[in-house]
C-alpha cells in the first residue's frame, strides 16, 4: 500500500508530498512523506547538524533526561498522594512508558529525525495533529526543564549548608509562594549553565552529560546502601492509605519523569547510526531507570513515614541525615542531586531545541529557529528556549509545573501509539529496524492467516488516556487553555507559512509540481549529477569504437544487447 502523502522521490532524493489544494479539511490533513523527512535530516538554515552521537551517548542522553526528576525532586509530591504504594505508582508509570517506548523505538528506527513524535505524526496523521503534538511537546519539554530546575535550589542549599554553613535566602531559593519564596534564582542559574554547555556543541554536551549520569547513579546507589539500614516495617502500613485513586494520581504525576526516551529520539539527526542505535538506547535506558526508581522509592518510604514527605523537595537528603545522624552523608547525596538535576535540565533542554528546530524547518514556527552555526548548533533557538524555561522555573511553583508536564507528555505519547498503527496500515512494506513485539505475528482466521492487530500500541494508548483522566481539573484547564492558544497560533501563522502550504500554493498557481529546496545545500547533489553525466556519456562511446577497430565493434554491441541504448536519453525516458 502506498502512503497517501508520498510521491516518487524528486531530484536530489527528496520525496514530494501529494498536496491537496482544495478543501479546508484536506489542507489540515496533508502529510509529509517519510522519505522526505529522512532526506531533510540535519539540514537547517545556513548549516547542518553534525552526526556525532553513538549508542552509548544516546543511552546516556535518555537516562540523563529521565533519572533524577522522579526521585530527587517529585518524590516529595507523589508520596503524600499514594503513601508507601508510591512504589506501585512508579511501576504503573513505568509500564505506561514501556508500551509507549516500544512505539517510539519502532518510529525512531523508521523515521530517525529531530522532531520526535511531532515528525512521526506529521508523516501519519497530518499537519494539524502534528502541530498539536509539537505544541504539546513544547509544554512537555519547556515546563519539564522548569519543573526540575525548581528543585535544584533545594539541594544546592543542602550542599552549601553542609559544606560552608551558608544558605541562599529563602526569598530567592524557593519557588514563589513556597516558604517565603519570591524569585527562584538557582533555578534560573542552572538553566543558563546548561545553555552554555549546549552552545558548545552536541558532542561536547553529550560528554558532560555522560559524566553527570555516572555521578548520579553512584549517588542513588549510595543512598540505597545507607538508607536500607533505617528501614522500619511499620512505615509500610497502611500500604495504600488513599486507595487506588491516590496511586493513580501519583503515577500520573510521576509519569513526567519518564520522558527521557523521548529526548533520545530528538537526537535522530545527530546520531551516527540512528536506525540501529535509537531503538536500543530507548529500551535500555527505560529498563535501567525504572529499576532504579522502584528500588530507591521502596527504600525511601521504608526509612521515613510517608506523612513526612509532604512539602519536601529534598527528601532523600533528609532521610540520609535522619538515618545516619551525621550531616556528611546528606551532603554527599545533595552533591549528587545537584549534578543529577543539572543533567536532566541539560538533556531535556537539548530535546526542546531540536523539536523547535524541526518545526521551524517545516515553516510552522519562524525559520530563524532553524538557523545553525558553524559548530552545528541552533544558537538562536537554544538561547530563546533557555531564557523562556529559566524564567518559567524562577517564577512558577513546582507542583503545577509537574502536572502540566505530565498531561502534555501523556497526550504526545498517545499520539505516537496511534501513529504506529496508522503507519502499519498505510506503509506495511516499509523497512523497520525495530518492530513492536507481536504486531508482525499472523494468526489463524478461517481458512487463512491474517496479521495480528498492533495490540501493544493500543494498550499504550489506553494507559496514556487513563492516566490523563487521573489528573485534576486545574491541570486539564491549563492543558485545554494551552491547546486553544496553540490552535490560534497555528491558524494565524503556521497554516499559511508551512512549507507544504507554500508548495501547494505554488503548484496550484503554476500547474506544476513544486518542492521547496532543503534549507541547507539545496542544489549540491543535482549539480554534481548534471555535471558528470554529460561528460561521461560522450567521452566513452565515441572513444572506444575507433580505438578498438570496426571489426570488433559489432560483436561487442551484439553481446551487450540494448545496453548502450539504455544509457541514451531516449532509453532513460522509456525506462521511467
Amino acid at each position: 500500500m502506498i502512503d497517501k502523502g508520498a510521491a516518487p522521490a524528486a531530484s536530489g532524493g527528496t520525496a514530494r508530498a501529494s498536496l491537496p489544494t482544495t478543501g479546508f479539511g484536506a489542507r489540515l490533513m496533508r502529510t509529509k512523506p517519510v522519505e522526505r523527512l529522512v532526506a531533510e535530516g540535519g539540514q537547517g538554515e545556513g548549516g547542518t547538524l553534525r552526526r556525532s552521537l553513538g549508542m552509548w551517548q544516546l543511552t546516556m542522553i535518555s537516562i540523563g533526561a529521565t533519572l533524577g526528576t522522579g526521585i530527587f525532586v517529585v518524590l516529595g509530591s507523589a508520596v503524600p498522594d499514594a503513601g508507601p504504594a508510591v512504589v506501585i505508582s512508579f511501576v504503573i508509570a513505568g509500564l505506561t512508558a514501556l508500551f509507549s517506548a516500544l512505539s517510539y523505538a519502532e518510529l525512531a528506527g523508521t523515521i530517525p529525525v529531530s522532531g520526535s513524535s511531532y515528525s512521526y505524526t506529521y508523516a501519519t496523521l497530518g499537519e494539524l495533529v502534528a502541530w498539536v503534538c509539537g505544541w504539546c511537546l513544547i509544554l512537555e519539554y519547556g515546563v519539564s526543564v522548569a519543573a526540575v530546575a525548581v528543585g535544584w535550589g533545594q539541594y544546592l542549599n543542602e550542599l552549601l549548608d553542609g559544606t560552608i554553613g551558608v544558605t541562599i535566602p529563602a526569598w530567592m531559593a524557593n519557588p514563589p509562594g513556597v516558604d517565603g519564596g519570591i524569585f527562584n534564582l538557582p533555578a534560573l542559574l542552572v538553566v543558563l549553565l546548561c545553555m552554555a554547555f549546549l552552545l558548545g556543541g552536541a558532542k561536547e554536551s553529550a560528554r558532560a552529560n555522560t559524566i553527570m549520569v555516572c555521578v548520579k547513579i553512584a549517588a542513588l546507589l549510595l543512598f540505597c546502601a545507607v538508607a536500607f539500614t533505617g528501614i522500619r516495617a511499620g512505615n509500610y502500613a497502611p500500604f495504600m492509605p488513599l486507595g487506588l485513586g491516590g496511586v493513580s494520581a501519583a503515577g500520573a504525576t510521576l509519569f513526567f519523569s519518564y520522558i527521557g526516551f523521548d529526548a533520545a529520539s530528538t537526537a535522530g539527526e545527530e546520531a551516527k547510526d540512528p536506525k540501529r542505535d535509537l531503538p536500543k538506547a530507548i529500551m535500555l535506558s527505560l529498563l535501567i531507570v525504572t529499576a532504579l526508581y522502584v528500588l530507591v522509592a521502596a527504600i525511601a518510604v521504608g526509612a521515613m513515614p510517608w506523612q513526612e514527605f509532604k512539602g519536601s523537595e529534598a527528601a532523600l537528603a533528609g532521610i540520609m541525615k535522619d538515618v545516619t545522624g551525621h550531616g556528611y552523608w546528606s551532603v554527599l547525596l545533595a552533591a549528587g542531586a545537584v549534578i543529577a538535576i543539572a543533567s536532566v535540565v541539560l538533556t531535556v533542554l537539548y530535546g526542546q531545541t531540536r523539536i523547535l528546530f524541526a518545526m521551524s524547518r517545516d515553516g510552522l514556527v519562524p525559520k530563524r529557529l532553524a538557523k545553525v552555526s558553524k559548530k552545528g548548533v541552533p544558537v538562536g533557538n537554544t538561547v530563546v528556549v533557555s531564557l523562556f524555561c529559566g524564567g518559567l522555573a524562577a517564577a512558577v511553583p513546582l507542583g503545577q509545573l509537574a502536572d502540566a508536564t505530565s498531561i502534555g507528555t501523556l497526550f504526545a505519547f498517545a499520539l505516537v501509539n496511534v501513529a504506529v498503527i496508522v503507519l502499519r496500515f498505510t506503509r506495511p512494506g516499509m523497512k523497520r529496524s525495530f518492530q513492536v513485539p507481536l504486531s508482525g505475528v499472523r494468526v489463524p482466521f478461517g481458512d487463512t492467516r491474517v496479521p495480528l492487530f498492533p495490540v501493544f500500541p493500543l494498550i499504550g494508548f489506553g494507559l496514556c488516556v487513563y492516566m490523563m483522566f487521573s489528573l485534576d481539573v486545574v491541570t486539564w484547564e491549563v492543558f485545554l487553555g494551552w491547546m486553544f492558544l496553540g490552535l490560534v497560533i497555528y491558524f494565524a501563522y503556521g497554516m499559511r507559512n508551512s512549507r507544504l502550504a507554500r508548495e501547494a500554493l505554488a503548484e496550484a498557481t503554476t500547474g506544476e509540481a513544486v518542492t521547496e529546496a532543503a534549507p541547507a545545500e539545496p542544489a549540491k547533489t543535482p549539480a554534481k549529477a548534471t555535471a558528470k553525466a554529460p561528460a561521461k556519456a560522450p567521452a566513452k562511446t565515441p572513444a572506444r569504437t575507433p580505438a578498438k577497430g570496426t571489426a570488433k565493434a559489432p560483436a561487442k554491441n551484439a553481446a551487450k544487447g540494448a545496453k548502450p541504448a539504455g544509457k541514451s536519453p531516449a532509453g532513460a525516458a522509456t525506462k521511467k
